[in-house]
């Protein structure tokens, strides 16, 4: 498990490896950026601001070429919700399969210690016999 320096909790590998996949590529750190500023509150208002003053003060009908670019926006916008699904989908099976290993390496040990416990236990009873019969 991994740390980062502003957050001293150990990270799952599958978020290691995500983290960095996402600063390797320039094309996702953009969209990252994107869905970033899109969910925000930020982008809300700048809208209500540029959509009030477009309707109110630039265009005497403007809702021919509003509905264009508001439908364009929600094209793009939608476009950056299902990279973001799609990257959650590989995190998720990548944190899947990571955690069914490890959990597959436990039951392994778990069990190799159990069949030592009682290869133990079995000696132990064996010796206990043998010196009470003597």
């Amino acid at each position: 498990m991994d740390t980062t320096p502003a957050n001293s909790q150990p990270h799952h590998p599958a978020v290691v490896a995500q983290s960095d996949e996402r600063t390797a590529h320039l094309q996702v750190r953009i969209a990252d950026a994107i869905t970033a500023y899109a969910g925000s509150m930020r982008f809300v208002y700048v809208h209500i601001v540029v959509f009030a003053v477009w309707m109110l003060f630039l265009e005497s009908k403007p809702w021919p070429m509003l509905t264009l670019v508001v439908s364009l926006e929600a094209i793009f916008l939608s476009t950056f919700v299902m990279i973001g699904q799609n990257r959650q989908a590989a995190f998720q099976q990548a944190k899947a399969d990571h955690d069914f290993n490890t959990q597959e390496l436990e039951l392994k040990t778990n069990t190799d210690i159990t069949r030592q416990i009682h290869h133990l236990t079995k000696e132990l009873h064996r010796r206990l016999v043998e010196n009470s019969h003597t």
